[in-house]
């Protein structure tokens, strides 16, 4: 079973024989269906059907010649909303099936940020065609969660507000230029990173880390699209699974000034989700790409 099934809705699922009726109904009664013809004797079948407001289940695999679809992969998806970056996109293929990766290097997270390639069907027909791909296209992303908590803000006067926004602007353009190469730039990272480090070691001993540490995106576990997040919630909304009347909550969430939206089932989440509190938790990000 995919482990992020119960994010969308689908707690319920626990063995083989309910993931195979969730994955007949899927391809009887799917909402998007799209094929692509990669040689005279092997295709690529994509069928989507959604659960919820921008929610569901993609299956991927190939049809025979008698018409019967052979499964490859699954997962459970969420569309995100506008675009929440542009960056050169490395597209890579995963070794044991035909899922995609997508890495881009964004200076306001200040790692590669890599998330599960959503449109793979766009992608490849798009590639067998030899059309150009414009790779440095919007990213719309969007992450599912097993396990999250609402933190408390962090008071902030408006003062405080625009110094950290020109803090963020001025590191951005430094990382842009120590990326060049550029030897003042990374030598006044360098003396940031240590100041910083300074700061967080004295007030660690008399405050709560999460009242020094405003919001993080840190890779988490084995797997290169998971991430460990603290962001500010901008929204939330409760939305149901159509199919198994579970509700889920829909976050709109800011980090490191990257917005995206994260779902999470209302059992897995600890706390309530009001705006301008703080998520904490670990998400698997996803993303599509506007070729």
């Amino acid at each position: 079973m995919h482990s992020y099934l119960r994010a969308v809705g689908f707690s319920n699922i626990n063995n083989r024989s309910e993931l195979n009726k969730l994955i007949n109904l899927v391809i009887e009664k799917a909402s998007n269906r799209k094929t692509i013809q990669i040689n005279h004797q092997n295709s690529f079948t994509e069928i989507s059907m959604k659960f919820g407001h921008d929610f569901g289940i993609t299956l991927r695999g190939e049809y025979d010649q008698n018409d019967v679809f052979h499964l490859d992969n699954y997962f459970p998806y969420l569309i995100g909303s506008g675009t929440n970056a542009r960056e050169e996109v490395a597209i890579n293929k995963r070794v044991d099936t035909e899922a995609y990766t997508g890495m881009c290097d964004d200076y306001r997270l200040g790692v590669s940020l890599i998330f599960y390639l959503q449109n793979v069907a766009e992608y490849l027909e798009r590639k067998i065609q030899n059309e150009k791909m414009n790779l440095n296209a919007p990213i719309t992303l969007a992450a599912l969660s097993l396990e999250g908590r609402a933190l408390l803000p962090i008071e902030k006067d408006e003062i405080q507000v625009k110094n950290l926004s020109v803090e963020k602007i001025n590191r951005n353009n430094l990382i842009a230029e120590a990326k060049k190469g550029n030897q003042e730039a990374i030598d006044s990272l360098t003396i940031d990173d240590i100041d910083t480090y300074a700061m967080v070691s004295r007030r660690a001993k008399k405050e709560d880390i999460y009242s020094i540490v405003d919001t993080c995106f840190i890779p988490f576990g084995s797997e290169s699209d998971n991430y460990s997040i603290i962001a500010t919630i901008l929204d939330s909304k409760l939305i149901t699974n159509s199919l198994t009347k579970e509700e889920i909550y829909d976050l709109d969430v800011i980090c490191n000034d990257i917005l995206f939206r994260v779902c999470i089932n209302k059992n897995d989440f600890l706390g309530e989700p009001l705006p301008g509190r703080r998520f904490k938790g670990n998400i698997w990000m996803q993303g599509k790409l506007a070729f």
